[in-house]
């Protein structure tokens, strides 16, 4: 382990021994958001530092088996030797995974998220696969354990949907499916394709984290809202009220809906989680452009126009364009079972992050 490396952990364990004194203090529920601020610092750390509690307690234990080597009795030097052996491979595993814990964290990676789809190019068909991509998300999502709360949905009379939008609750959801945003292509034979022409069509997914009011603050002066009778399958009680709600932010143009619950106030409420969530995604897109652009060429923007991925029916095939990662598993994939794709996609950010590019 280089110096640098050592002292950023020696910095990491009296960070959280002046945290963990913090945490134990009679003011601090006085302010909230600090509390929650250094909770998620110390959240971070404690790995780092029983990881590198570990490797010095490995060090240690090296050096007491190298001295076990060299024993006059050649029993106890060969147990010495394998003793070594046993360790230095324990020691590398800990340092690599001392490596990966020390990359730059996203603070999203915990939070919930909204997922907006939308059939873009290709008419009825778009539609129909922005169906196919919802029920391969909520098929992923029940796999983890995850929920899955509905927020506002436009279903196409051909089947699929024009737009749908929900929300997706669990364990480091973000962290999993925040490479999810861009447009995602499909190849294959239509439906109502009576010659068997194979057609091409787009669907735009937009990943966006829960966003808190404490992440987000927006001047309810700033919005202009609209109440109309729900539309779609629903029977009698759709039309009965004015229970859908329709929320503009006047100063960005930002537009959200919701009529899945039957309740005015439930839907304005869901309504204003996917603006806030829209607002503070645009924000954080705004501060990767401040950055800059050196990383944002490899995984990508996440912007809806971007192509990032084309599942190919008719070979079976699925490619995730911003990495060149291909597996033939399309009937697998669209079931749900995203996990390969969704570790390479990791596996990748994380290797930009270790080469530092």
């Amino acid at each position: 382990m280089d110096e640098s490396m050592r002292n950023r952990l020696e910095v990491a364990c009296k960070r959280l021994v002046d945290i963990d004194k913090e945490l134990v203090s009679e003011d601090i529920m006085k302010d909230i958001s600090h509390f929650r601020e250094i909770s998620k610092e110390r959240s971070i750390l404690e790995p780092q530092v029983e990881a590198y509690q570990k490797y010095i307690k490995n060090e240690e234990d090296i050096i007491g088996a190298k001295e076990m080597a060299q024993d006059s009795d050649p029993e106890i030097a060969e147990m010495g030797k394998e003793e070594v052996k046993r360790l230095e491979t324990e020691q590398e595993s800990l340092e690599a995974e001392l490596t990966e814990l020390l990359l730059p964290k996203d603070p999203n990676d915990e939070k919930n998220i909204i997922v907006e789809i939308r059939g873009a190019v290709g008419g009825d068909e778009a539609n129909i696969f922005a169906g196919d991509l919802f029920r391969m998300y909520t098929r992923y999502a029940e796999a983890q354990g995850w929920k899955i709360q509905l927020m506002d949905e436009n279903p196409s009379e051909a089947g699929g949907f024009a737009s749908i939008s929900f929300m997706i609750k669990g364990k480091r959801v973000y962290s999993k499916l925040k490479f999810e945003s861009g447009a995602h292509r499909v190849q294959r034979v239509p439906k109502t394709e009576a010659s068997g022409r194979i057609h091409t069509s787009t669907a735009t997914v937009l990943v966006m984290p829960e966003a808190e009011e404490i992440d987000i603050e927006i001047n309810p002066n700033d919005l202009q809202v609209d109440t109309y009778h729900s539309q779609g399958a629903g029977g009698q009680n759709v039309n009965k009220t004015e229970s859908a709600v329709r929320i503009t932010h006047i100063p960005t143009g930002t537009v959200v809906a919701c009529q899945t619950e039957k309740s005015q106030i439930q839907n304005r409420e869901i309504a204003m989680q996917m603006l806030r969530a829209k607002m503070y995604a645009n924000k954080l897109a705004e501060q990767q452009e401040a950055i800059g652009n050196e990383r944002k060429l490899k995984i990508g923007t996440g912007e809806r126009s971007e192509k990032i991925r084309t599942y190919n029916y008719p070979q079976n095939r699925v490619t995730d364009h911003r990495i060149g990662f291909t597996i033939q598993k399309l009937d697998r994939v669209i079931e749900g079972e995203l996990d390969e794709i969704i570790d390479a996609l990791i596996h990748y950010d994380q290797s930009s992050k270790m080469a530092g590019e």
